[in-house]
């Protein structure tokens, strides 16, 4: 299913504040109840929300949403958050990106930049900058997951052991309110992990809809990132806590939608 814009801001309302009421959506959006009805309908049926009298609660159980669905999510902020990402890359330098969508959008990011060497577990991120001819490509062994060309296993954290690289570049699937970077997947949490000691800098790359998600594996504090690049504020007592750790935080700013609601 791919979102409108006025699902994917219906979406982030809900895990924000955990609950959304038709009549109150349908005033901030200026649309009729039928057409809130309607996108809560086919917000539950994505399996993105429940559906309850009057409205629709976030989904909290520890289900990842699909590959395609999380492609198709907040784009615009994912593109602001990956330009931001890439400008503190500097040419001549080593990376590893990781899976995701939004290392993917980093990839497409530096498809100018020069004299790069990328290290990446992510098929995605491969075929993207194979359009870089500056770009030296390695990419790693491992078992494939078919849904989002990612690789993963022993294999793949032995691979990324054999590199210091000067940035990693990761993603992940929820960012609690205490700093933790959380996963669905233990092997890919183990991956990630690897990537984070074979690095001099590491960066998160993440946007809002991810704070506050649940799932129940861990992969690092936001103490071990050097900077996070978002696309709205943290929460203060967060915020707080990265200005403590010495974790930087780049807010992105992502262009509007001309004629969105």
């Amino acid at each position: 299913m791919a979102l409108n814009i006025r699902q994917t801001e219906i979406l982030d309302i809900a895990r924000a504040e955990g609950r959304v009421l038709v009549e109150e959506l349908a005033q901030r959006f200026d649309v009729t109840l039928q057409t809130i009805r309607r996108d809560l309908s086919d917000l539950a049926e994505a399996g993105l929300l429940d559906r309850v009298h009057g409205g629709a609660v976030a989904r909290t159980g520890v289900e990842n949403i699909g590959y395609e669905q999380r492609r198709r999510m907040n784009e615009a902020a994912k593109a602001a958050i990956a330009r931001a990402c890439a400008a503190s890359i500097p040419d001549n330098s080593s990376l590893i990106l990781n899976l995701g969508t939004t290392t993917e959008a980093v990839a497409r990011e530096l498809i100018h930049h020069r004299n790069i060497t990328v290290v990446t577990n992510n098929m995605n991120v491969a075929n993207i900058l194979l359009a870089n001819p500056s770009c030296e490509i390695m990419v790693a062994g491992g078992a494939l997951r078919r849904s989002d060309g990612g690789l993963v296993g022993e294999l793949t954290t032995q691979f990324f052991e054999q590199f210091k690289v000067d940035f990693a570049v990761i993603g992940t699937s929820a960012l609690d309110l205490d700093g933790d970077l959380l996963d669905f997947d233990l092997a890919e949490v183990r991956v990630s992990r690897a990537i984070l000691g074979q690095a001099r800098r590491a960066f998160l790359v993440t946007d809002h809809s991810k704070l506050g998600r649940s799932a129940p594996a861990r992969i690092a504090s936001l103490s071990e990132i050097d900077t996070l690049f978002t696309d709205r504020p943290l929460p203060e007592p967060l915020g707080r806590s990265c200005d403590g750790w010495g974790t930087r935080v780049d807010v992105a700013e992502s262009a509007q939608v001309p004629g969105s609601p």
